[in-house]
């Protein structure tokens, strides 16, 4: 298999990541690909995303899977299931759940990265600026406060909420969002420590 990333990407580390956890790190090879908003990829577009979006997973019979919960669900399948997304009953739901509110942080955070690096400054919109880390810190304070959801197993939800705190870490260092959330500090600390972790760690292996 090969996949499509950056090594800055949160949705390309939690596929990283998740395939650490599941025992497939080793089974996928990295391309270093890149796409940006205004430079675009055509042949990248062409020949895996039409949506010139990472990641992309390139299986041996050249089927390519986008994006990344798509990737990270195919993983787990192919692992035997269940070992990051629950098969079935309430705990799936869950899951999935408290993974679309860390997927939507994360969504938030690469949006907040473009507008304030991509964009020219006398064009940024500080309203919107501001909407998108409302919503991140919305989704800090839920998880602060629900902390207990995080203990257990290392499910999809976990990965994915630990990679938008790395990134948040790598791009927007000065938000401080430990000072809101101790709980979710030592969380974070924890799980750092985790092979899946501190193989696809930003700091050590992306450009800026």
């Amino acid at each position: 298999m090969k996949l499509m990333y950056a090594p800055a990407s949160p949705f390309a580390r939690k596929v990283r990541a998740s395939a650490i956890e599941l025992g497939l790190g080793d089974a996928i090879e990295l391309v270093l690909t890149k796409v940006a908003p205004g430079s675009p990829n055509e042949a990248y577009a062409r020949n895996y995303n039409p949506l010139r979006k990472i990641p992309a997973l390139e299986l041996e019979d050249s089927t390519v899977l986008y994006d990344s919960t798509v990737i990270c669900e195919y993983l787990d399948a192919r692992a035997g299931g269940g070992g990051i997304i629950p098969a079935a009953g309430e705990d799936r739901w869950r899951v999935l759940t408290r993974h679309a509110l860390a997927q939507g942080m994360c969504e938030a955070a690469i949006l907040l990265r473009y507008e304030t690096w991509l964009r020219p400054e006398e064009v940024c919109w500080p309203t919107w600026v501001e909407e998108q880390w409302g919503k991140i810190r919305n989704g800090l304070d839920w998880f602060e406060a629900n902390a207990e959801t995080l203990e257990g197993t290392m499910d999809l939800a976990n990965i994915a909420l630990g990679c938008l705190l790395g990134y948040l870490d790598f791009r927007f260092a000065e938000e401080d969002w430990r000072a809101r959330c101790p709980r979710l500090d030592g969380w974070f600390a924890e799980i750092s420590r985790r092979d899946s972790f501190t193989a696809t760690d930003p700091a050590l292996t992306a450009v800026t």
